[in-house]
């Protein structure tokens, strides 16, 4: 059937049976569609919606646009993904702390998608780590670190490579069928036995609303585990910011003070925790939940997380003393300086997702697919709800590389910031779903 074909059946709401969508993501494959035509039929999905079977079809369908990967390892492969927001470097730490409790974790991650960061832009910012490695350095870094956090790579799922790259400049991005297809065809590819997954809801989220979020957790745990993928799912707060900070190279500082056990922060460990808990109670290691999370706290204590961390990212090219003197080789931000709310007194509001624009705004997000990302400028320190901002005490610090782009950023910055009264906290960890 003609491209164009399959895109007005689906225009018009039809489904489509799995030979249909097997053929579209072939042609997307082998680029014998043309981007608008994957835009269009993104922009179908979007509007139409695909049935169960439809989804699972697409999700098989990108998997098997290229190699889908086998493991011979000593202990559980797993993973976990978020749907992504402000301040989510949950990955960063998760994977070395899962390495250390003895399960194996190739992690295949994205790029900032709309006004999320993304992973690999965050780990771009360590130099000479090597987000695409071939296949051959990606299984030996997973046996000898334990865990590789990678992007996708010419072999991997390379359709869903293409697609999300187009959806992110299409306003496509928040689709269930597309976002369920994009995430389990890479993990799926990856040849994983467990994966959890961080369902983010809230201002900053892609699904804003609690009924859509749960929607899109249940999309996701039903089609994994009907492709043969264990997998559970928690729906996390995300209207206001994970971690204090929200860049690139800020927040692999946050994550490397984490690792060492320097970094108290009671959300950022909650979500890691509860995530890593559910995989190593999946994949047989831990009785208990709670007898996960305290595995997996002790790897930060002893140390043992931060040394897995510290092999992955010399395996994968950089430095071999980063864990020790980061400050050596993370570029800085020209100014770095605070800007401070109009009023004193608690927040009791962020409109998370400004937050995002912002750091897009100094330089370190996309506008354009193909556009360079600024990996030193971002915000760090940022408050969070409940607490009090003054005079003394800025809404954060920003990091920019001059006054133009520092005054546009502390505009939206102090625009996204309510400041008044305490208000009820809402927990980070919000629900769990299990089918």
């Amino acid at each position: 059937m003609l491209p164009q074909e399959i895109i007005r059946k689906k225009r018009d709401g039809a489904p489509l049976t799995r030979d249909e969508v097997r053929e579209f993501i072939s042609g997307l494959t082998n680029n014998t569609i043309s981007e608008g035509q994957v835009a269009a039929f993104a922009m179908a999905v979007f509007f139409k919606g695909m049935s169960g079977e439809e989804a699972v079809g697409l999700t098989l369908a990108m998997r098997d646009s290229g190699t889908v990967l086998t493991w011979d390892m000593p202990g559980p492969v797993v993973d976990k993904h978020s749907t992504g927001g402000i301040g989510d470097n949950i990955s960063l730490m998760l994977a070395p702390m899962l390495a250390a409790c003895g399960c194996f974790v190739p992690m295949i991650s994205g790029r900032g998608l709309g006004h999320t960061g993304g992973t690999l832009d965050k780990l771009d910012s360590i130099p000479g780590y090597t987000t695409q490695p071939d296949l051959v350095l990606f299984r030996k870094v997973v046996r000898e670190a334990g865990c590789a956090i990678i992007g996708q790579t010419a072999d991997l799922a390379p359709a869903d490579k293409r697609l999300y790259g187009i959806r992110d400049v299409t306003a496509t991005v928040e689709s269930v069928p597309l976002i369920t297809a994009s995430i389990l065809s890479k993990k799926l590819a990856a040849g994983l036995q467990h994966l959890v997954m961080d369902v983010k809801i809230g201002s900053g989220a892609f699904m804003a609303k609690h009924e859509d979020a749960v929607m899109l957790a249940k999309s996701l745990v039903s089609v994994a585990n009907g492709a043969g993928l264990k997998t559970t799912a928690f729906i996390t707060d995300m209207d206001e910011p994970l971690a204090s900070a929200a860049g690139n190279a800020v927040e692999v500082l946050h994550a490397l003070e984490f690792l060492k056990g320097r970094l108290i922060n009671r959300r950022v460990e909650a979500v890691t925790l509860a995530l890593g808990a559910e995989l190593l109670l999946s994949a047989g290691i831990a009785s208990t939940l709670e007898d996960g999370a305290k595995q997996l706290a002790a790897t930060i204590t002893s140390g043992r997380a931060a040394e897995h961390f510290a092999k992955m990212t010399a395996l994968l090219g950089g430095p071999k003393d980063f864990m020790e003197r980061p400050d050596h080789y993370m570029k800085s931000a020209k100014i770095i300086r605070p800007v401070y709310a109009g009023d004193e007194g608690a927040v009791c509001k962020i409109e998370t997702r400004q937050l995002g624009l912002a750091v897009i705004e100094l330089g370190g997000g996309r506008l354009r697919a193909d556009d360079k990302i600024d990996h030193a400028v971002g915000l760090s320190n940022l408050l969070g709800k409940n607490f009090r901002a003054d005079m003394n005490t800025p809404l954060c610090m920003i990091h920019a590389q001059d006054e133009t782009s520092f005054d546009r950023a502390a505009k939206i910055v102090k625009a996204a910031y309510g400041i008044g009264d305490v208000v009820k906290e809402t927990p980070p960890v919000i629900e769990r779903i299990t089918a």
